[in-house]
């Protein structure tokens, strides 16, 4: 434990927490048909993911107790670890949908890509901070960041699962950003990551028909199943018009929209809470994103300062992400909403990394700021 001033960030933490309460409603309603015909009873995913919800809050409380500063010095070990499971899953990992994502240990199914994003996060940011002086130099400043983020998206990417590996590549990029490494050389680190994601997206059949889907020049059994779910999300979100149908009253969970409770449950959010419940949502997110950048410019330190920027960017790129998904503006990429999509693993590394989040917050003015 340390010393800290005790002003947690109240914004962030009755967002997350609000998006986690309501999240247990959603899922619910999402998933009781589904769950009805697969298991005989249309609570069993309703429970689960509130025994998630609960640990998940757990999580909060635990980790906003921890002295961040504790954690810069495992975060080799850490990032280590997670890159162990990443490649044990690919040797031994359960495949669902033909990708090996999946680590099952007892009763409990883990997904390491969770854990090593911010595994990742929490690294380069200790890297970055302790590079300050010298960044810019691509040789001792970047190129040893540039390595651990170059294994962690190949790991990551060849699940496969290549839109968590390009989002978790920008994530990186903005903690460097943040950390002084010029923009310049970043550009042309992003132009060389971005013609490399291009390539490998187009390498497999499969990724490249998931393209010409979202772009409407598809064609085979692919292109329609992407096109149906997105087309069935659409069609909840005009059902559910500015007010929704109700709560419990969506249409489209009843097997018309694949992945309701997981991926695409913000559709089922629009069309029972309609408009106005998008727009809460949406705010909740707008909230944590603010607040989060507001503890970030007052973090006593630089690796406060990067690592409160990386897990805000992390939590609001995965919700925006999925809701251009999910509203059809951004190709199918099978990021869940944090907080909200049934997922254990999503909703406790969330957790916990909000938890880390809040403690950086509460340690605002407690030290002398050595950021700049």
């Amino acid at each position: 434990m340390t010393k800290t001033s005790g002003h947690i960030d109240w914004f962030i933490l009755l967002s997350v927490v609000g998006l986690m309460l309501f999240s247990v409603a959603f899922v619910y309603s999402a998933s009781s048909s589904f769950a009805m015909v697969k298991f005989g009873s249309s609570e069993k995913l309703f429970w689960n993911h509130a025994v998630r919800v609960l640990i998940g809050l757990g999580a909060i409380i635990l980790f906003a107790r921890i002295d961040y500063h504790k954690w810069e010095k495992f975060t080799t070990p850490i990032l280590l670890l997670a890159l162990c499971c990443l490649v044990f899953v690919l040797v031994t990992g359960i495949k669902v949908k033909g990708a090996a994502r999946w680590i099952h240990i007892g009763f409990i199914n883990f997904q390491p890509s969770e854990f090593v994003k911010f595994a990742l996060v929490l690294h380069i940011s200790a890297l970055a901070a302790a590079a300050k002086d010298y960044i810019s130099d691509f040789r001792t400043g970047m190129l040893p960041l540039l390595i651990w983020i170059m294994i962690t998206c190949g790991l990551v990417a060849a699940q496969p699962n290549l839109s968590t590996a390009s989002v978790i590549f920008l994530i990186t990029a903005i903690i460097m950003f943040v950390g002084n490494a010029p923009l310049k050389k970043l550009g042309l680190i992003a132009a060389g990551g971005f013609v490399m994601a291009a390539i490998y997206a187009v390498s497999a059949p499969y990724r490249l028909k998931r393209i010409l889907a979202f772009i409407g020049s598809g064609e085979g059994t692919a292109s329609e199943v992407i096109n149906y779910q997105l087309q069935q999300a659409v069609i909840a979100f005009g059902n559910g018009g500015i007010f929704g149908v109700g709560p419990g009253q969506s249409l489209q969970r009843d097997f018309f929209l694949p992945e309701s409770y997981g991926d695409f449950v913000f559709a089922v959010v629009g069309e029972e809470y309609g408009f106005f419940g998008v727009l809460l949502i949406i705010t909740a997110f707008g909230i944590i994103l603010w607040r989060g950048f507001n503890v970030a410019k007052n973090a006593p330190d630089l690796f406060g300062r990067l690592l409160a920027v990386g897990i805000t960017v992390t939590l609001a790129l995965y919700a925006f992400i999925n809701a251009g998904v999910t509203c059809g503006v951004l190709p199918t990429t099978g990021l869940p909403m944090p907080f909200i999509s049934y997922g254990g693993s999503s909703v406790f590394f969330s957790a916990a990394a909000v938890g880390t989040l809040l403690n950086i917050s509460a340690q605002a003015g407690v030290y002398p700021n050595k950021s700049k």
